[in-house]
């Protein structure tokens, strides 16, 4: 099999090495369908949790559901309860808890009842600090909402609402515990590629401290979300790092930032979950500069599926720009992104990241009302440099391997925008086919090899359909020629060499 032929059947073949060994019902179909002969149309499958050896009532352990009291402590007693018996099922009840934030241990499932909302509190002191990764680095912050730390067979279900609260405002504050004041991008204008949304460029890391996000899994294994609303603040909703075989199903996501960070993991995935954001609705990452090369843990093997995605922000799947430990064999299919304040699907990257974007496979998305595009693709100037970047040809990111299938746009104002590679390192491999709709520019392209346009049946662009600059491949006749992207400096080698923690 070649490079361009890896498909959903290799995927699937992949992270199901994984998911075959899971104790929930849930991941079992993908792990079948992984040994058929010929893939199937997947259908989300009914998921179960492991069998309860416990069965605890958070009211029975003091809890008082009325709003106002404060029920952190019964909610804890009756998780870590749970947990000590052997592991189970904790049913929170309808009604409203207020509480700040909660620790989910192995083998524990979290049950909200339909009615059931756990509130978390407007009280900054009651989210522990600990260490946590944002934008690529692990630095001082708040733990989150609810959180589980090195922990296995963890679910959160049922029909209620985990809700952060509207009251602790930002993605970080500044060292003294003050909240720091973000400029978003006026409305009707367009956010720049530094990302101006992340926050003052001039600020280290070291000089400020990570809000709580409302949900984060770090290092766990086999976890379940499924049928939850979540209602996150203007910090990422749900992030996830160094986890393995982690689902979200049936999850109703509305967030003031991102929806579902992926952030070093492996054996994702997401399905029939629906979208109302105001960052990337779904955002893969791996690390920034010499800290997350040297770490070295990918995100791989990421499935997304049966999605409904609607941005206010930015895009609607975003990879990068944090990819310094790699990121590889992403495929998604039948997904409507129905909104994106800049591009449907935006990879991005810079020089100093280091490491890869590979095998990224999309087929069977509607795209709508995407204010820039369809897809973009950079890997010169997107994010922030990072306060020790990978110098030289080594921090260039290697990308290879995209292929783009059954898209159906609607008036976009550029099909696709990828002239923005260096020149260093081309894409190795693009492959776009059978797009049908409407837009108002055609696709451009450069620093690309083996490309593969075909049945591109798209109308009303102005211009030419494909403009091209050092690009080779097949479907480019008649294209007209784009000029040269503008290269930035080449990252210097450091005075001295970094070392891990510095």
């Amino acid at each position: 099999m070649t490079r361009l032929g890896w498909t959903r059947r290799k995927f699937l073949q992949n992270a199901g090495k994984g998911l075959a060994t899971l104790p929930l019902a849930g991941y079992l179909p993908l792990a079948l369908e992984a040994q058929k002969p010929a893939p199937a149309k997947t259908k989300a499958a009914e998921v179960s949790v492991p069998r309860p050896t416990v069965h605890l009532n958070a009211r029975d352990l003091g809890a008082t559901g009325d709003g106002k009291t404060k029920d952190t402590l019964a909610l804890q007693q009756v998780l870590d309860r749970c947990s000590d018996l052997g592991g189970g099922e904790v049913l929170v009840p309808a009604g409203d808890y207020l509480t700040g934030a909660l620790l989910l241990r192995s083998n524990t499932t979290l049950w909200l009842e339909e009615g059931a909302s756990l509130l978390g509190s407007p009280d900054i002191a009651d989210y522990p600090m600990t260490q946590v990764r944002w934008e690529g680095r692990w630095i001082k912050g708040y733990g989150a909402f609810i959180n589980a730390q090195a922990a296995e067979n963890v679910t959160v279900i049922g029909k209620g609402k985990i809700i952060a609260s509207a009251e602790i405002k930002g993605r970080v504050r500044h060292a003294d515990g003050s909240p720091m004041v973000y400029s978003r991008p006026p409305a009707g204008t367009t956010p720049t590629p530094r990302r101006s949304s992340d926050g003052p460029t001039n600020v280290a890391s070291q000089d400020i401290i990570r809000n709580p996000a409302l949900m984060e899994f770090n290092s766990c294994k086999n976890v379940l979300i499924q049928d939850v609303f979540t209602q996150g603040n203007d910090m990422w909703s749900t992030h996830s790092v160094y986890c393995e075989n982690i689902t979200f199903r049936k999850v109703a996501i509305h967030s003031g930032a991102d929806g579902i960070d992926v952030d070093s993991c492996k054996h994702v995935v997401i399905d029939d979950c629906t979208f109302e954001t105001r960052d990337d609705c779904i955002s893969l990452k791996s690390g920034r500069g010499m800290e997350g090369v040297t770490i070295g843990i990918p995100c791989e093997d990421v499935y997304i599926s049966n999605c409904t995605f609607n941005d206010a922000v930015w895009a609607c799947i975003g990879i990068g720009s944090e990819t310094s430990g790699g990121v590889r064999n992403v495929l998604v299919e039948h997904c409507k992104c129905l909104g994106a304040r800049t591009h449907a699907i935006y990879i991005k990257s810079r020089p100093g990241r280091g490491a890869f974007i590979e095998d990224i496979t999309m087929n069977d998305l509607e795209v709508s009302n995407a204010k820039l595009g369809f897809l973009r693709i950079n890997t010169l100037n997107s994010g922030l440099q990072d306060l020790a970047p990978v110098p030289g040809l080594e921090g260039i990111p290697t990308i290879c391997n995209y292929k783009f299938s059954n898209i159906r746009v609607a008036d976009v104002p550029v099909l696709v925008t990828a002239n923005e590679i260096h020149p260093d390192k081309p894409l190795d491999g693009f492959t776009l086919t059978n797009v049908t709709g409407t837009c108002q520019k055609g696709i451009l392209l450069a620093n690309m090899k083996n490309v593969h346009l075909s049945e591109i049946k798209v109308t009303g662009f102005a211009g030419p359909l494909v403009s091209t600059y050092n690009v080779t491949g097949t479907g480019l006749t008649g294209a007209a020629t784009l000029d040269a992207p503008k290269v930035p400096d080449p990252v210097a080698a450091p005075a001295k060499p970094y070392v891990l923690g510095s």
